[in-house]
């Protein structure tokens, strides 16, 4: 540690004298803003400094931002525009920064969006010493942090992290940055990292970021303290790349870093939190739930060694070595770990928190090639601390609603990203949303040979009746299902007539009938991410936590994103007559023996598991079966039940233990104490902490 607090002081005394060698000769405020400015300055004494970042999310390009830095009296006044399409929907984003030369805050605006759900609309005026803000209709004043602040909202937009790197290393690089509206941030220097743009060579300066968004960022900066490239997450816990103008070409490069960056992170997490490792446990007095669907054993054992299952029973009839770590569970319930058939591992905190949820296996379904392979290794390889993981590889072709680089527009390129995949280790294939259906069939064909399966949405254009009979295997989201147990819309109907019709669906109709018969007939898997949906009805009225108690437990900086909802209005009375027609249709699937598997797609980090298995019990599910979505059911769906699902003899070691028990009531499967994975016991607690949420 010592070291480690030595190497980042010698970092932090480096970028102070590199940016402070230009404070000579020159005006604080041209330091402030780039050794350029000052060439800038004798031919225009009005626009100070401006710049273009490409946004992109999962390395695709889908917007831009630009930036404008004046003088204005005696402050600069910067104006910022942010404004990308994703997946069809715009999002735009406005903001305007006032401060003084030495940019210290005077006056912040933010309105518009960060992501497809999540709009912001703030103001901050600090005013003969006093701050006020307004957020929406909400106003307050309060006084500034007494030492160094900055105002910023959020990862957008990129300009503002620039000008808060500045800030920070010209008011003493403070180990803790105060920010306003709320909390604070760390910055901290990572070394420096030569890319190749073109022909040429480019020593740049690293930082990582933490506290603007659950987890850490990552900036480069060029000699001139202009902010280069940005690898973070947005507010939908996706992929988001910002580059400036003129490096896009090293984007990968910066990607992979960042990645390289982030296993960094990980590794310092895990040790951080080394559990109780034993070659041989025994678990002894809980109530057993193994997950087959038998009843429930009193006073039982389990032994692992080596990572599995020894034995399992009554404890009156299972011998414990003499040599086994004994943990006296009586009281609770043990059960298998748990499941996410849809989670998208974008950030190494997920790791720790999954576990903290009880989670020991998720399948990914969806992410950026190098990073979710490198996770996967780590995790696999005892160097980073996580759950299994299985991998979908998305791919998907051109069009309005496209995602990612993995176009398949081709039978060939269909192939070749299956084939990648493939010698990759991945599981399976997921289709997205603007792959015609010649290309899901050559996706199918090809992932069938190499006996991985086939998952995702049902592209724009085609229905599940085609994608199923083209090969598809899996359908990820309820709606895709919703929408083949009606007659087809006429091509014409608006979206909410379309939602009318959804909430209005007979569930007893012929059109149902056959969707129930189709979808059994092709033992079609379905993942209806029934929380995720739950969370796009919340209103004022109907606020997050309402339904989901976890949110009170988010790190801070998920807070905004999570809990800033719009009041009730005709289209949220809507979508609750939707989503209840959905948690119907999920019912009506079980009822006709279709599989039904738990996934979240990220929605509230590590409880939105437990809320999703909570409405399969609303749907009809009895509690051991929902619970069974989340542990028998994924690992057939897998085809992995041999290996894990069940708390079974020769199977993977991976269990929980939990208060309360589950069958009696579904909400106890929240109340996980110890989860035990690959030989290591780790106490829950410690796994939420360390990532910032609250036990």
């Amino acid at each position: 540690m010592q070291i480690d607090r030595a190497l980042t002081l010698r970092r932090k005394q480096a970028f102070r004298f590199r940016f402070r060698t230009t404070l000579t000769g020159c005006a604080l405020l041209t330091a402030l803003l780039s050794t350029a400015v000052a060439q800038q300055l004798a031919a225009d004494t009005s626009i100070l400094e401006q710049g273009k970042f490409t946004l992109h999310k999962f390395e695709q390009p889908i917007g831009e931002e630009t930036y404008e830095i004046r003088r204005d009296g005696d402050s600069i006044a910067t104006k910022i525009d942010f404004k990308f399409t994703d997946r069809g929907t715009t999002v735009p984003l406005t903001t305007t920064f006032r401060a003084a030369q030495d940019l210290t805050p005077q006056a912040f605006e933010i309105k518009g969006r960060t992501a497809r759900p999540v709009s912001i609309d703030e103001t901050i005026t600090i005013d003969n010493g006093t701050v006020h803000l307004r957020s929406r209709d909400k106003q307050s004043d309060a006084a500034p942090p007494s030492g160094p602040f900055f105002t910023i909202a959020g990862y957008a937009p990129t300009t503002m992290q620039m000008l808060m790197v500045r800030y920070w290393a010209t008011h003493g690089s403070p180990a803790q940055l105060a920010t306003l509206p709320s909390g604070s941030v760390k910055i901290e220097p990572r070394g420096q990292d030569t890319i190749h743009v073109g022909s040429k060579e480019e020593t740049l300066d690293r930082y990582t970021v933490e506290g603007l968004i659950w987890g850490r960022e990552t900036l480069w900066f060029d000699a001139n303290h202009n902010l280069v490239a940005s690898v973070t997450t947005d507010a939908e816990f996706d992929h988001f790349e910002a580059i400036r103008d003129g490096y896009e070409s090293a984007l990968g490069d910066f990607v992979g870093r960042a990645g390289a960056d982030n296993m960094s992170a990980l590794v310092d997490i895990s040790k951080g939190i080394p559990g109780s490792h034993s070659s041989t446990l025994a678990i002894v007095g809980a109530t057993l739930i193994d997950g087959t669907g038998a009843a429930p054993v009193a006073d039982s054992a389990v032994v692992i060694q080596n990572g599995r299952i020894k034995a399992v029973g009554p404890r009156s009839k299972v011998k414990i070595p003499n040599d086994a770590n004994v943990v006296d569970a009586k009281g609770k319930f043990v059960l298998p770990g748990l499941w996410d058939m849809h989670a998208h591992f974008e950030q190494v905190e997920w790791g720790p928190i999954y576990l903290a949820a009880g989670v020991t296996t998720v399948r990914d379904c969806g992410n950026e090639f190098e990073f979710i392979t490198a996770v996967r290794d780590a995790i696999a390889q005892g160097r980073g601390l996580g759950p299994h993981l299985l991998l979908a590889g998305i791919v998907d072709g051109t069009g309005p609603l496209e995602l990612g680089v993995q176009r398949v527009d081709t039978p060939e390129q269909a192939r070749t990203w299956v084939d990648r995949y493939h010698a990759a280790g991945f599981q399976q294939m997921k289709i997205y949303s603007s792959v015609k259906l010649e290309e899901v069939k050559a996706v199918a064909d090809e992932a069938h040979h190499f006996s991985m399966t086939v998952t995702g949405h049902v592209p724009e254009g085609l229905n599940a009746f085609q994608t199923i009979e083209a090969g598809q295997d899996q359908i990820n989201h309820i709606e895709f299902i919703v929408d083949i147990m009606h007659a087809p819309f006429p091509k014409d109907m608006s979206r909410l007539d379309r939602r009318k019709a959804v909430a209005d669906l007979n569930l007893d109709s012929p059109e149902a009938a056959k969707a129930l018969s189709f979808l059994k007939d092709h033992h079609t898997v379905v993942d209806p991410t029934m929380a995720l949906f739950e969370l796009f009805t919340a209103t004022t009225a109907k606020p997050p936590a309402s339904f989901e108690p976890g949110i009170d437990k988010i790190a801070p900086e998920l807070a905004q994103p999570l809990t800033d909802v719009e009041p009730p209005s005709e289209r949220s009375e809507l979508g609750d007559r939707v989503f209840n027609k959905q948690i119907a249709v999920v019912g009506a699937l079980h009822r006709a023996g279709i599989p039904i598997v738990a996934g979240t797609d990220q929605a509230v980090p590590g409880y939105s598991l437990h809320r999703e298995i909570e409405l399969y019990v609303q749907a009809g599910f009895t509690p051991m079966e929902a619970i069974q979505t989340a542990t028998i059911v994924p690992a057939r769906a897998m085809h992995l039940e041999k290996e894990t699902g069940t708390v079974e003899k020769g199977k993977r070691g991976d269990l929980i233990l939990i208060d309360g028990d589950p069958l009696a009531d579904i909400h106890n499967t929240r109340n996980v104490e110890y989860v035990i994975t690959q030989g290591t016991m780790y106490h829950t607690a410690e796994l939420w902490q360390s990532v910032g949420f609250k036990p």
